[in-house]
């Protein structure tokens, strides 16, 4: 798009909402201050699905660092919600950065600090149901962040809850239903710059004691970079049945179609001076590149899950189950092709006691959980599955061999995971209450090679069991309404997925290398505070944590496309901050009793993450992820449902690329604005323009050892200026 053509959009947008707002003004009924929703929503809630409000007072009831982000705030109604960086960024602590698509680094604490693709360290969760895969890896594409009604998260071992013990902690999105939806019927369209488009449609009924809702969004991209086009088809719904008003259950289902082409990564120079290529050109000894061997990720998942409440004398009990078949094509520098399940059952006790009189809170669960796919490797011709026949590796491309199979890895991966879990909140006083929490688990990982193909004649099998205890500690103090200080001690451990266990990648050759890593161990001390004082409001968490084992990777060939290499670290420690504060700094701003409101927000997540005393790499800092980063957003709202808000996104200084500490990438400052406001007959509008200043920037790495004496394409360029706009339509 040229600067002009984008000039002449961004005028025409700002005419555009000024006319509508003048419509607006004559014909808009009055609006209740806060009421952003486009149409309003009785939030009722049910047995299985709590009212909004209610998600977030349990949240809140947590002793240590949470977040609720609810879809129905002005910020997220006039934003343009493609990825979880969109819905996410204005959480503290969480930090996401997008490659292309929905292809994108998700961390917390630490957690999944240095693998740039997929996912590890921390758990995803759908109305409490585990989203990785049994292995504890995974993948983003069953997420549509525009389906979502809330989105909790648990830093950390805040997530025991749900039975989580990573370092990282957990996510969980919840689904509307329909006593929870914003309206009965949506309709929504979007898009904007490299192409884009989205429809969203969703439906919702209660017929006496059933309910459903069915979701439906659409989505495709020509990319900001070449070789980036995206085509998404994502399907949720589900469906409830009040047996009385004791017992309830309901069905979660989802759909995801997916079609995403790879582009490959940048040396530092070209992601800076070019940053919409596929690929850097050749470099010497990196083989083939992403955009020539047609790289991309094909992704078909389907999940079905229940959850069953009953509310009984002894308390709440939610028993949840799950079933997901996956199937992957992906052409990296092979042909990736693996098909599976993941399979689980989970019973939750929630109840309260009275101890000597005082006021007690158990919650008592388990979950079993598992699942297996096959894993065959071909190789890659243009995208396409290639018989190798024979030869060396550099001259697979040009042979065809019908004759023999066509495969050049032929492996099952399978998981077992068992685990029960408790936690404790017994109230001192009224004000004052104790936590006291474990989890024990016993989680089994097999890997098949089943031979039989050229390059893997002889079957073998290798198995890893990890078992562990993870205790937690916590205070809870809560002086007033609205006022919250607290305290935790817990422990973690991340079990490797089959992306660490399997190694030795290249030359496919050289076949199959199980590598039975250490489970990563760590402590971690969290303090903090969250609450509102008139104008004020704030939620702020310092922790610390010391780690054994912690899983790390390099990639040794940067640029090839081939997937790293992970080890543990003997000693490492992360510790930081999560901040997120805002004050009201002008009320009733265009007359007395108007209702409208200035408001400054400042979110600052603060990453020292660095090796313990190492024996290669002493006390060096981590690489991977930027050490500070702020968004500053001022932001105008009023009653009848304008919204403004310019945003500065700051990452003073970037990312460290090598373990040895000699490569970091440069820092930025994005600046843009998201504008919205509702219309008559339940209509809204919203435009989102970023990176204003079209800065070229680095959004995220690869990491390596050492960079020195090498120019490594390590670098995944952050998008360019873009606008996008959209319109729904709830009644």
């Amino acid at each position: 798009m040229s600067r002009s053509l984008l000039l002449r959009g961004v005028a025409a947008g700002a005419l555009s909402l000024s006319a509508a707002f003048s419509f607006a003004q004559e014909a808009l009924p009055p609006i209740d201050v806060g009421a952003f929703a486009s149409s309003p929503s009785t939030d009722k809630g049910s047995l299985t699905a709590p009212p909004v409000a209610e998600q977030r007072r349990r949240l809140l009831q947590t002793a240590g660092s949470v977040a609720f982000v609810d879809a129905a705030t002005p910020e997220m109604e006039t934003r343009h919600v493609a990825d979880l960086r969109d819905a996410l960024k204005d959480v503290p602590g969480v930090f996401v950065d997008t490659r292309y698509g929905q292809e994108l680094r998700l961390s917390m604490r630490g957690s999944n600090l240095t693998r740039d693709y997929h996912l590890r360290g921390f758990e995803l969760l759908q109305d409490g149901v585990p989203m990785n895969y049994a292995d504890g890896g995974g993948d983003f594409y069953e997420i549509d962040p525009k389906y979502f009604r809330s989105i909790e998260v648990y830093k950390g071992g805040n997530a025991l809850t749900f039975g989580s013990s990573t370092l990282g902690g957990a996510i969980n999105f919840v689904s509307p239903t329909a006593h929870t939806a914003i309206a009965p019927n949506m309709a929504s369209i979007d898009g904007g710059s490299f192409g884009s488009v989205r429809g969203q449609t969703q439906v919702s009924r209660v017929l006496g004691d059933f309910d459903f809702l069915v979701n439906g969004t659409f989505t495709a991209s020509d990319g900001f970079r070449q070789h980036s086009q995206s085509d998404y088809k994502q399907i949720n719904g589900n469906f409830g049945y009040r047996f009385s008003n004791d017992i309830e259950t309901r069905f979660y289902f989802g759909v995801y179609d997916v079609h995403q082409q790879l582009p490959g990564t940048l040396t530092l120079s070209d992601a800076r001076s070019n940053p919409s290529l596929a690929t850097s050109p050749y470099i010497a000894g990196a083989g083939p590149n992403g955009f020539g061997a047609n790289q991309a990720r094909n992704v078909m998942n389907q999940r079905i899950s229940n959850k069953t409440t009953l509310q009984t004398d002894i308390g709440r009990i939610d028993v949840d189950s799950w079933f997901v078949h996956n199937y992957l094509y992906h052409p990296i520098f092979v042909v990736i092709e693996q098909e599976g399940e993941t399979w689980g059952f989970s019973p939750k006790l929630t109840t309260q006691l009275e101890i000597a009189g005082h006021k007690d809170e158990l919650v008592v669960g388990g979950r079993i959980w598992g699942g297996g796919s096959t894993d065959n490797w071909f190789v890659n011709y243009n995208g396409m599955k290639l018989n190798p026949g024979g030869g060396s590796w550099t001259n697979w491309v040009a042979m065809s061999n019908p004759g023999s199979d066509p495969r050049i890895r032929n492996n099952r991966m399978t998981s077992l995971n068992l685990e029960a879990f408790f936690e404790n909140r017994f109230y001192v006083t009224p004000e004052l209450a104790m936590l006291l929490g474990a989890k024990i688990f016993s989680d089994d990982r097999r890997y098949s090679v089943i031979g039989g193909i050229p390059f893997e004649p002889l079957a073998n099998h290798s198995e890893q069991n990890y078992r562990g205890i993870v205790p937690k500690v916590g205070l809870m103090f809560e002086p007033q309404k609205d006022l919250q200080f607290f305290a935790a001690f817990t422990g973690s451990r991340d079990v490797p997925d089959f992306v660490d266990l399997t190694q030795g990648f290249f030359p496919p050759t050289a076949g199959s290398n199980f590598t039975p890593l250490a489970a990563q161990k760590a402590w971690t001390g969290e303090i903090g505070s969250r609450g509102k004082w008139d104008r004020f409001a704030w939620d702020v968490t310092y922790y610390h944590s010391e780690l054994q084992d912690e899983l790390l990777k390099f990639n040794a060939n940067p640029g090839i496309g081939i997937p790293a290499t992970t080890f543990n670290a003997k000693r490492t420690m992360h510790q930081g901050v999560e901040l997120a504060a805002s004050v009201d700094l002008l009320r009733d701003v265009t007359a007395p009793g108007a209702g409208d409101l200035l408001k400054l927000s400042q979110v600052w997540t603060w990453n020292d993450f660095r090796f313990v005393g190492d024996v290669n790499y002493g006390d060096n800092p981590l690489a991977g992820i930027p050490r500070h980063v702020l968004r500053t957003t001022l932001a105008y709202s009023r009653p009848d449902g304008l919204y403004v808000a310019p945003a500065v996104d700051w990452v003073p200084e970037g990312s460290y690329v090598d373990y040895m500490h000699t490569l970091q990438t440069p820092g930025y400052l994005l600046v843009g604005a998201q504008a919205g406001m509702k219309l008559p007959y339940g209509f809204s509008i919203y435009v989102d323009a970023r990176n204003l200043t079209d800065r070229h920037y680095i959004s995220d790495v690869t990491t390596i050892i050492d960079a020195r004496g090498s120019t490594p394409a390590a670098f995944y360029p952050g998008y360019g200026r873009s606008v996008f706009a959209g319109l729904k339509w709830a009644f």
